[in-house]
Order: structure tokens, then sequence, then C-alpha cells
């Protein structure tokens, strides 16, 4: 049971996230620009804010609980490494793929503008992610004591935190090409660089070592109790760093420390409040949970139908505009969570009950399109 609750706590933190992203971008796309002015919508942007930082969180204590697992069998290369790595790596291919100004390659060869290499070149947060469980999946084959493995976390973690406001000064392309050097920081568009976000991937897996430690002690409980004190401490202390209080010189650093430490106590403390609410609830079936396990499938799903180019080269997002008002932004939102949530559930429900056709039908899907990007 302690085991089950572990992983659905986890489990809720995605799901909310992947829930409150579709409401960032239905609110980014659609909602009227004079809105976007009232103070309300400051705190609405703060609050989305923290939705890629849970993601990443997320992400690194995932790769944590199951990184043992075959682990032997990975640092000889056999066939569970050669799965990760294409895992791991297909996230990032993802990434790009949302941002490809052209669903042809032949118009993405020949047509592009500069602008739309730029944006396709960036580094968005799935790119993030996937670059940082590359990272964390060398380390961990590269090092085979798990203390030094662990320690090595926590350096990174540091040494992250030092560096992120110097790298944010260099122009990277003058030593690698646009693809590389935008993983380093946002100069050329990028939106999540690795340098500061990768430490929440960091953190997440380091979080997860200690969380399941005190599993393993009956002391789980104490552990979520520590770990949400400390965050309202560090969230605290950054919004007291960002009252005014401080010089500009100070609190205008980018990727300011603080800027991490604040928001990865309200990601801690989010974390700490499903671990008390799947506690409460014994949550094994939601609708969060469905949205959670198929995070993926939802983040491209709704990016393509209101960013993509369907309609006469349009999209929803440029046929429709920032045209509409709170409440039909908002009923925007609750309808294409409701049809998220509902494909999520059907998808899910398809893969338990035919695993062999489901594996099928999802690579047959990915080759149609991909022959159709080829020929096109």
């Amino acid at each position: 049971m302690k085991e089950k609750v572990r992983y659905t706590f986890i489990d809720l933190l995605r799901g909310w996230a992947i829930i409150l992203m579709i409401e960032v971008h239905v609110f980014n796309a659609f909602l009227l620009p004079e809105l976007k002015q009232a103070s309300w919508f400051d705190i609405l942007t703060f609050v989305n804010g923290l939705v890629a930082p849970a993601f990443l969180f997320v992400s690194g204590f995932a790769f944590q609980v199951s990184s043992g697992s075959k682990l032997d069998d990975m640092r000889r290369l056999k066939f569970p490494f050669w799965k990760k790595l294409w895992r791991y790596f297909s996230i990032i291919i993802i990434g790009y793929a949302l941002h490809l100004p052209f669903y042809s390659l032949s118009k993405v060869l020949n047509k592009s503008t500069t602008e739309q290499l730029q944006a396709f070149f960036a580094v968005d947060v799935l790119q993030c992610i996937g670059a940082g469980l590359l990272v964390l999946f060398a380390l961990r084959l590269i090092i085979h004591s798990d203390k030094i493995y662990h320690y090595t976390l926590i350096a990174l973690t540091m040494f992250v935190i030092v560096v992120s406001p110097f790298f944010w000064k260099i122009e990277f392309t003058n030593y690698f090409y646009h693809v590389f050097a935008n993983y380093f920081n946002r100069t050329n568009g990028s939106l999540f660089p690795i340098f500061p976000w990768i430490n929440f991937i960091f953190v997440g897996a380091i979080f997860a070592k200690y969380f399941l430690d005190a599993v393993a002690k009956n002391k789980n409980k104490k552990f979520i109790q520590a770990t949400i004190f400390t965050g309202i401490i560090m969230l605290f202390s950054g919004h007291f760093f960002y009252s005014g209080l401080f010089p500009d010189s100070l609190t205008s650093i980018l990727p300011n420390p603080v800027f991490f430490i604040e928001r990865l106590g309200y990601v801690l403390v989010s974390a700490t409040l499903c671990w008390y609410y799947a506690n409460w609830r014994k949550t094994k079936q939601s609708f969060v949970l469905d949205a959670s396990r198929e995070s993926l499938l939802i983040y491209w799903l709704h990016l393509i139908t209101i960013y993509g180019v369907f309609w006469a080269g349009k999209s929803f997002a440029s046929l429709i505009g920032p045209t509409l008002n709170l409440l039909e932004s908002i009923s925007a939102t609750i309808i294409l969570i409701t049809i998220m949530v509902l494909i999520a559930k059907i998808w899910g429900w398809t893969k338990m009950k035919y695993p062999n056709y489901a594996g099928k039908v999802a690579w047959g899907v990915v080759g149609v399109l991909f022959i159709i990007f080829l020929i096109s």
C-alpha cells in the first residue's frame, strides 16, 4: 500500500500540472490582451509558471524510483539500455516536432524563415526533460556507487545554481551550433534551457532518494512534514527577496538563485499536499490520475489542437486569436481539459485491455505521420 501511495502523490502532482498547462496555453492564445493587464492575471501568470518546475521535478523523481531496475543489463548495453535511451531521445524529438514550422520536410527546408528556424531550434520543456534524463542516465551508468551518485547530483545542483547567472551572459553560438547552444541559455529564444531548469530534475531525483529512504524506515510521514516546512520557508524567502526591499542589482539577475529556490518551495509544498490528499482519500482512480498517466499524449495533443496548422494553413490560435473574454476562456479551457482527459482515459483503457495492439497502433500512427512529413 505504501508503495502505491508513493507513486500516487507524484502522479497527482503531474496530473494537476498537465491540467493547469492546458489552461496556460488556452489563456495565452485566446484571452483578450486588455484582460492580461489586470492584477489578477499577474497572479495567474505566477501560478502558471510553476507548471514546468513541477513537470521537471516529477521527471527526476520518476527516474530515481526506476533507476535501479535492470541496471546491470543497461551497463552491459543490453536491450534495456537501448530502450531507455530511445525513450529519452524520443521526448526530445517530440519537443522539436511540436515546433515544426511546416508539416512537410520540403517546406521546412525551402520555405522556413529565420524566425521560424529559431523557434524550431529553441529548447522547450520537453527538450529540457529529455536532456536532463540523459544526464541522470549517464551518471547512473557511469557511477556504480549509490552514495557517490547521490553526492554528485547534489554537487551538480550547486554548480548549476552558481554558474547559471554567468552562462546567461554568454553567446554560446560563438562556440556551438544553434541546436546545441540553445541548451545553455535563452539568448536565442529557448524557454527552458538546462541552466537553470535542469536543477528541478536533479532535485526531483534527490528528493526521491530521501523519500524512499524514509519509506524504508517507516518515517515517510516525518519526512513529508519536514518537506512541507522546508518548502514554506523557501517560498516565503523568495517572496521576501522580491518584495522590493533589496536593490535591483540583486533581484534583476537572471536566472537568480532565489528564483529557483522560491519555485522549488512551491513544488515541494504542492508535492506534500498531494501526498496528504492521496493518503486521506486513498486515491486509486480519478481524472487527474488518468491525465497524469498519459501526460505526454495530452501535452502533445493539446498543443497540436491549439497551434496545429490544419485549417487552410492556419491554427485555432491564429483563426480565433486573443478575442475571448474571461468566461469564454474558462469555458474553452474546461472543454479542452474534458476532451483531453477523455482521450487519455480511452487510450489508457486500450493499452490495458489490448497492450499488444495498442503499441502497434501507436507506432503505426507515428510511421504514417513521418511518411506524410517526408513526402508532402
